[in-house]
C-alpha cells in the first residue's frame, strides 16, 4: 500500500471518527460546538499540543499529545540523515566505500554480513538509528541489484541490524531514550534483549543458507 495515500486516509478517518464518537472532547480542545470550534479542535489534535485533564493520571498521560509538532525532532533527524547520505553519494564517498567492500564479497551471505557490519558500525559511530539505516541503504542498493537480489533482502537486513541493535548502544539516541524511559542503564538491560542480539546473526545465517532470499525479477 503506498505510504502517502495510506497516511492521508488514516488522518481523514481519525478526524472523522473523533468528530463522530467524541465530539465533546474535540469541542473541549477547540472553541466549543460551533463549526469553527470543531474544526479548530480537530486541527489542534493533529498538529499541536493537547492535554485533557481527568481524575486518572494514567488517562491524562494517554490524552496528552504533542501532535505533529512533537514529531519535529524526529523529522529533523531523518532529514539530516537523508542530507548526509545524499552528500556522501554525490561526492562519491559511498561508491568509494562500496567498491572497497564489494571486493571482499563473493557470496550472498558475505554481502549480507557486510551490510550487517556496516549498520552496526554506523550505530556505534554515528550514534543514531536513522543514519545506520539510510546511509548503508544507499550504499548497498546498487550492489544488491547487481548481485540479482531483490530490494526486500536489503530492507530486511537493514531492519535486522540497523534498527534492532541501536537500543544496545548506550550513546545511541535509541539506547539513551530507552534507558531514560525504563530508568535502567543500557548495559544492564542489554543482556536480556535476546531478539536484538540474535537477529543480526540470524540474518547472516539465512544469507549463507540461501533461505528466503528473494531474487530480482529479470523482467523488471
Amino acid at each position: 500500500m503506498p505510504a502517502i495515500p495510506a497516511l492521508l486516509i488514516g488522518t481523514l478517518l481519525g478526524s472523522a471518527f473523533a468528530l463522530f464518537f467524541q465530539p465533546d472532547l474535540v469541542a473541549e480542545v477547540g472553541e466549543g460546538f460551533t463549526a469553527s470550534g470543531m474544526f479548530i479542535g480537530t486541527m489542534k489534535s493533529l498538529y499541536g499540543d493537547i492535554s485533557i485533564a481527568t481524575s486518572n493520571d494514567m488517562v491524562n498521560e494517554l490524552l496528552s499529545s504533542g501532535g505533529m509538532a512533537g514529531m519535529l525532532g524526529t523529522i529533523w533527524l531523518i532529514l539530516s540523515a537523508m542530507i548526509f547520505g545524499g552528500v556522501m553519494e554525490s561526492s562519491g564517498m559511498l561508491k568509494r566505500i562500496a567498491k572497497a567492500l564489494i571486493s571482499l564479497v563473493n557470496s550472498t551471505g558475505a554481502l549480507i554480513t557486510a551490510t550487517v557490519g556496516t549498520c552496526v558500525f554506523f550505530n556505534v559511530t554515528a550514534s543514531d538509528q536513522y543514519l545506520a539505516i539510510v546511509v548503508p541503504g544507499r550504499m548497498y542498493a546498487d550492489i544488491y541489484k547487481r548481485k540479482g537480489l531483490a530490494p526486500e533482502n536489503l530492507s530486511r537486513t537493514l531492519e535486522d541490524s540497523g534498527t534492532v541493535t541501536s537500543v544496545l548502544i548506550p550513546w545511541n539516541t535509541c539506547g539513551a531514550y530507552h534507558s531514560s524511559v525504563l530508568g535502567v542503564s543500557t548495559l544492564v538491560y542489554a543482556p536480556f534483549c535476546f531478539f536484538n542480539i540474535i537477529s543480526p546473526f540470524m540474518s547472516i545465517l539465512v544469507g549463507y543458507l540461501g533461505y528466503k532470499i528473494k531474487k530480482l525479477n529479470p523482467a523488471k
